[in-house]
């Protein structure tokens, strides 16, 4: 009876644990991709405003400025509290492995003050430096920002294919961090990001201007607002969409039970058929569109090519197949509805020089945030939930690394509730931002007849 108990105990403090992590990186990522992406974008308005004289652009790089600053530090908040639940919730694996991966964490540590105080310079000096240097400014930034996005993508995919060291007798000796943070997944999983990063924040960014514009707000600084982050993430769609092709063969190469479970596989067999939708009921793919051959023929390049069912890998090593499966399908259905969304609009712009007119167009990009949103978050957990039961693949459990003092479930209800409120205090934030219509840099006469009109 006790046994029971205690075992009881345990698993509902694995699952707070991992719980809370899903809660504190899913919030995060979001913030970071926004990080990531609006400095390049930022930067490119200020340049426009400058080489055409047009003080929209620079009106929008002023604002968008302010918004990054915003976010920078929520992000710092966020991040902060990510890395002390690193050391609090996975003893197991940073007592362990903490000198295999400390490498990338320490690097991105560097890329985070780097940012912090070209930032502080960018936001502080925007009427104090000349316009050429003041832009220079913003460099570091989108630098050290994809630098740290790099860095710690890094560490994930160590956790996918870890390499750059030697376990003899339980102990890890011959430590390579070089090795460890250059693993086969990083190439794939660290291009993957950055690109997902510029997709959110293009289309998160778009989005607000479109819906400023089915409320009837045409002018010309909500049409450049609308365009250049929209430019930048249709730009970006369709290389995420040959990135994935590659991210996935990566998987289906070295993760055979990921991608089984991706596809709701469950018989070893060749020629399989690849799914679209569908629910795993009673061990079964139901109610799904199955195109024959179809992920054999994706997954090697060969319609004949075998493909490994989750019945020949033992229950305790299995992932949780509906979760991955959905969103695996999420992430995908998202990421060609962008691309639909980014072709339509290069047609319109190819053909008249202008947006689509049709407010189907802004309806549908109105959403383009919450989709990108969608397909980043959704990733993310094909990512994860998709090599359990391993936090370091076919190495450590995620079991053998959490933390063993009981009372990890009142820590979760406690980020929860810390989320909570930073969520609230960051929209309330950001739309303070939006309401505010004061002009930082004033028009003159002469500037009124340079405004291009699209």
């Amino acid at each position: 009876m006790s046994t029971a108990i205690v075992m009881d105990v345990s698993t509902a403090d694995l699952v707070a644990a991992r719980m809370q992590m899903a809660l504190s990186l899913g919030w995060h990522i979001v913030v970071a991709c926004l990080g990531v992406g609006m400095p390049a974008i930022t930067l490119i308005a200020e340049w426009r405003g400058h080489r055409t004289g047009d003080l929209h652009y620079r009106l929008l790089a002023r604002r968008w400025g302010r918004a990054m600053g915003v976010l920078f530090a929520v992000g710092a908040v966020s991040g902060t509290i990510l890395s002390f639940e690193m050391g609090l919730l996975w003893p197991g694996l940073m007592g362990k492995y903490g000198q295999v991966i400390g490498l990338p964490f320490t690097l991105e540590g560097i890329a985070f003050f780097v940012e912090a105080i070209f930032l502080g310079i960018y936001l502080y000096a925007w009427d104090r430096l000349p316009p050429k240097t003041h832009m220079l400014t913003a460099i570091p930034v989108v630098v050290s920002g994809v630098a740290s996005a790099f860095f710690v993508v890094t560490a994930n995919a160590w956790m996918q294919q870890p390499t750059g060291f030697d376990e003899v007798n339980g102990e890890v000796v011959s430590v390579d961090p070089v090795g460890a943070m250059f693993n086969p997944a990083t190439p794939s999983q660290t291009v993957h990001m950055i690109l997902a990063a510029f997709m959110v924040a293009g289309f998160c960014m778009a989005s607000v201007y479109a819906v400023a514009m089915l409320r009837g707000r045409r002018d010309r600084y909500h049409r450049l607002g609308f365009l250049v982050p929209f430019a930048v993430a249709a730009i970006v769609t369709p290389f995420q969409i040959g990135v994935g092709d590659w991210a996935a063969h990566f998987v289906a190469a070295n993760q055979e039970v990921k991608l089984a479970a991706m596809e709701g596989i469950f018989q070893t067999q060749r020629h399989a058929p690849l799914h679209v939708g569908g629910v795993v009921i009673d061990g079964e793919m139901r109610y799904a569109l199955e195109i024959p051959s179809g992920l054999s023929l994706i997954a090697h390049f060969d319609p004949n090519a075998e493909i490994m069912g989750l019945n020949d890998v033992p229950l305790d090593q299995r992932p949780p197949v509906n979760i991955t499966h959905l969103s695996f399908q999420v992430m995908v259905g998202a990421g060609f509805a962008l691309l639909a969304l980014s072709v339509w609009m290069a047609l319109a712009w190819r053909r008249r020089k202008d947006l689509p007119q049709t407010l189907w167009f802004l309806r549908a990009a109105a959403v383009s945030g919450i989709l990108a949103v969608s397909a980043l978050e959704a990733g993310w957990i094909v990512t994860e939930v998709g090599r359990q039961p391993w936090i370091v693949y076919g190495v450590m459990r995620t079991s053998d690394a959490v933390n063993p003092a009981p009372g990890l479930v009142y820590g979760f209800i406690l980020v929860c509730l810390v989320y909570a409120a930073l969520t609230v205090a960051t929209v309330y934030v950001l739309r303070r931002l939006a309401r505010d219509h004061s002009v930082p840099q004033a028009p003159q006469e002469s500037d009124v007849t340079a405004f291009k009109v699209i």
